[in-house]
């Protein structure tokens, strides 16, 4: 009876919701990249973690520039989220971290990408992360335009609760590639490009035949996903955040907050996580970019 007890105290434990107490978070930034108020990755990291205090027993931590040099700091992960920049400097490329990702992966751990975190290279990382995430940038295939992106309606998904239809301007990715027949995949975000994202020439990042295609149809494309891998485990893609201001917007914001929740398998509130976000927040953190700044001066002058 004793035995039989036991078996159904430890079956109750598993089958009970999760809370966030003891469950923990890693947030790795990436180094100084862009000009100013674009790929604000420390300032990111540091305004999410700030805006994740509101969740409690949850505990966050940031890496700032770059992969923990510490790997202790990946220790009893739940989730871990990358905001870097991407393809051959992407930091999950270097050393063995692929692999480190891997082991992690294999344990539960869910795994996140925003913007330019979700492009690694085709040859190296672009399999591991559709095994992770089910998605991510593949040159030659996704594009990455700025447009206006409507997001009129959304998924009944814990990522979404609190989140109401918006409208934002980003440098929103699209075409992204999927794991085969997008399964286990749900769309997040979903808005339809307009003829701006494609009045570039062909390229790497900035058009091809098929998106020409798909654009002119009007396809609702997705730039946001969630993903729940066979193993249990979960994965996150975000294709926006490329301009550091959109963090004010609630709606945005509050969709990557979920989505931090949900990766670590933390219950999502039913309004979604509350912050509360000012100016002042805003300009936090920043990255230091005197020589971007005087560059970008020196070129304004020269069109007086």
């Amino acid at each position: 009876m004793r035995a039989l007890s036991l078996a159904l105290l430890v079956s109750l434990a598993f089958a009970a919701p999760v809370a966030a107490a003891g469950k923990k978070v890693l947030l790795i930034a990436g180094t100084i990249s862009h000009g100013p108020g674009a790929h604000e990755h420390n300032a990111g990291v540091l305004l999410l973690q700030k805006c994740l205090k509101s969740v409690p027993d949850l505990q966050v931590e940031v890496s700032l520039n770059g992969w923990p040099k510490d790997p202790a700091a990946l220790n009893g992960i739940d989730a871990v989220v990358m905001y870097c920049d991407g393809g051959v400097k992407h930091l999950a490329l270097a050393d063995n971290r692929l692999a480190v990702l891997g082991a992690l992966a294999r344990r539960g751990v869910g795994i996140g990408c925003v913007h330019y975190a979700v492009e690694p290279t085709k040859e190296k990382g672009q399999a591991e992360f559709l095994q992770w995430m089910g998605g991510a940038f593949e040159i030659d295939w996704s594009v990455n335009p700025h447009w206006d992106a409507h997001f009129k309606s959304l998924p009944t998904h814990p990522i979404t609760r609190g989140v109401k239809p918006f409208t934002i301007r980003d440098e929103w990715y699209f075409n992204m590639r999927f794991v085969e027949g997008r399964k286990g995949v749900t769309p997040i975000l979903v808005a339809v490009p307009d003829a701006s994202t494609t009045s570039r020439p062909d390229g790497h990042h900035s058009g091809n035949p098929t998106v020409r295609a798909a654009v002119a149809r009007g396809e609702a494309q997705v730039v946001s996903w969630a993903y729940e891998r066979p193993d249990g485990g979960r994965g996150f893609g975000c294709t926006g955040a490329h301009f550091h201001a959109n963090w004010g917007n609630d709606d945005f914001r509050r969709t990557v907050l979920n989505a931090i929740l949900w990766l670590a398998k933390v219950e999502v509130p039913a309004g979604g996580v509350v912050s509360t976000v000012t100016a002042a927040d805003l300009a936090a953190n920043l990255d230091p970019k005197p020589a971007v700044k005087a560059k970008a001066a020196k070129k304004a002058e020269g069109k007086k």
